[in-house]
């Protein structure tokens, strides 16, 4: 299992006549394709990429002691300039502008660093083991006492990404509805884009739809989706899930906020023969209505935010029928982690899921006691398999540059989703991140009918 080598051609130094992709609004036409046809230069798409942002000198020498120091206590190797390595020895981080790379991360700290690799001053023939390196360590990267002022040098989130109806709509336009064509070219054929699960590693292309299809078939199971079953799924992603379930012979109403999505999900199932058990609706999750006997929720939760995350849990509970059971596949973060960096706005926010936050299993527990009748009975982590899951896409992703240009992204649109894509990956390999299916029911306290739970939430292994 080897990682594609990202070498810099001619993309090294953005492109600044390149055209981009808008990246907010809706498209309601008739067709609702989603290559959207590009709308801005690269200078007014990429601001903080074309033109370096300014950091005083002190601020960018503290950046460069500090950075200095924790690559030279890891196990890698940094090269300065092509003339200074500095670490313990380990994959390559080719820092090719160290004064810029420095600056921006004086500048604006690690939204500095992904920034730099989107403006190629640095790179790594394997970016995802760099990157799982600084995963690994991501607790020690910045020094205890200055972990403890974080508030002070830590950029904060922007009040425009609260995840409000209005604002959750923005901030799911933002991503979902960049291209449905651009997300054809690196998911599989069943185009879900959420972790599978795996019978093996290392994982390979051909086995990506089956992986998908056998994750799908477990939240199904764990929710009691059968024939008859009143489904609802928040987040409807391309329509696989809802698909899935009507030919169990459910009846499915799946809810999202990209209107490409919508409009896509719609042809699949209409081509699926399922149309006349699915209804796909264009709504927030807080405006849904009715009674189901099954709800299924594919990594939604992370872009909920945490001022919304009991009235996320409330929901679920208000729509469960009595004896109903909820399925939910989260993406998890440890919870001293959470709690350290909750308000802190981030590259991912910046660039690639604005409003978004990943939820411990802890921080999910006292949502859940606290403000609803719902309890976890089962859980299960699938951390390993995600980190496949994004291998794959990320190599396809590689291998399509060409196709990806003909969209109209633009060569730092290429380097940013590499970046994210290996970024992603490394958090699962190296544990810090994790993806849990968590089973949750009705407390056993509750007399509406709910289903017990059995006692504290069992965990199970893959």
């Amino acid at each position: 299992m080897t990682a594609p080598t990202h070498q810099l051609p001619a993309d090294r130094t953005p492109d600044a006549a390149a055209p981009v992709p808008a990246q907010r609004g809706h498209d309601h036409g008739p067709a609702a394709r989603a290559d959207r046809r590009p709308s801005a230069t690269g200078p007014e798409r990429w601001p903080d990429i074309v033109t370096r942002p300014r950091a005083s000198r002190a601020r960018t020498a503290v950046a460069e002691r500090i950075v200095r120091r924790a690559l030279a206590e890891l196990p890698l190797r940094a090269r300065l300039a092509g003339v200074e390595d500095i670490g313990l020895g380990g994959p390559l981080m080719d820092i090719r502008d160290p004064d810029a790379f420095f600056g921006r991360i004086g500048a604006s700290g690690l939204i500095g660093f992904g920034e730099s690799y989107m403006a190629g001053e640095w790179d790594a023939p394997d970016l995802v083991a760099v990157l799982t390196v600084l995963a690994d360590n991501a607790a020690e990267l910045v020094p205890a006492p200055l972990q403890r002022l974080r508030s002070l040098w830590a950029l904060r989130k922007p009040a425009a990404q609260l995840n409000t109806p209005e604002g959750s709509r923005e901030n799911i336009s933002h991503h979902y509805d960049l291209s449905n064509d651009l997300f054809a070219l690196f998911l599989d054929e069943t185009l879900s884009y959420s972790s599978a699960v795996f019978r093996g590693f290392p994982a390979e292309q051909s086995l990506l739809p089956a992986a998908q299809h056998r994750k799908i078939d477990r939240l199904l199971d764990a929710a009691g989706v059968r024939e008859g079953t009143r489904l609802l799924e928040i987040g409807t992603g391309w329509g696989e899930l809802a698909i899935r379930a009507a030919a169990r012979g459910a009846r499915v109403t799946t809810v999202t906020l990209s209107a490409q999505q919508r409009a896509l999900a719609r042809t699949r199932i209409r081509e699926a023969g399922s149309a006349d058990r699915v209804e796909v609706r264009l709504c927030d999750y807080r405006q849904v209505t009715g009674e189901y006997d099954a709800i299924v929720s594919v990594e939604m939760i992370e872009a909920v935010g945490e001022e919304f995350w009991p009235v996320y849990f409330q929901t679920l509970d208000r729509l469960l029928a009595p004896g109903g059971r909820v399925a939910v596949q989260a993406i998890t973060m440890p919870d001293d982690r959470l709690r350290a960096s909750r308000s802190t706005y981030t590259w991912i926010h910046k660039y690639i899921f604005p409003g978004g936050l990943l939820p411990s299993i802890e921080a999910i527990e006292r949502v859940t006691t606290e403000h609803t009748r719902l309890r976890t009975a089962r859980r299960t982590g699938y951390g390993a398999h995600y980190a496949e899951t994004l291998r794959l896409w990320r190599e396809r992703f590689t291998e399509r540059s060409a196709q990806v240009d003909a969209l109209g992204f633009d060569a730092v649109f290429r380097r940013m989703w590499t970046f994210y894509l290996a970024y992603s990956e490394a958090g699962f390999r190296s544990g810090y991140l994790d993806v849990q299916q968590l089973l949750l029911t009705r407390d056993p306290a509750d007399r509406t009918g709910g289903v017990p739970a059995g006692g504290p939430a069992h965990q199970e292994t893959p």
